[in-house]
């Protein structure tokens, strides 16, 4: 894995904290969790930017909400009890598969 890759996977886990943080934040009326999610969110787009400098836009911004959305729906079953139905696993697949393809089949 190159390291525009490695970039665009760290922001897209940072993408999942401050998805996550924005939960506790309670609408940025909570002060630490607002300000850990403003920081984590900064850092996201700092590494989104780095990939972006090899990486095709499209490429790399499907795959940074792919992942962000992903892991943010799979921290919300395990840990907020949201549902774990059969459809939604099966949406979530379809776009882990998504951006397996786009990594894959990107020329960079």
């Amino acid at each position: 894995m190159n390291t525009a890759w490695i970039y665009l996977v760290l922001a897209g886990l940072c993408e999942i904290g401050w998805a996550y943080g924005l939960k506790y934040s309670e609408g940025f009326s909570k002060l630490w969790p607002s300000v850990i999610t403003v920081i984590v969110m900064i850092l996201s787009f700092v590494l989104l930017a780095q990939a972006m400098k090899t990486l095709p836009l499209g490429t790399a911004y499907a795959s940074w909400t792919g992942i962000g959305a992903v892991g943010t729906a799979i921290l919300g079953i395990v840990l907020l009890g949201e549902p774990r139905d059969a459809v939604r696993l099966i949406c979530i697949g379809l776009i882990i598969a998504g951006v397996l393809g786009l990594k894959f089949l990107a020329k960079e």
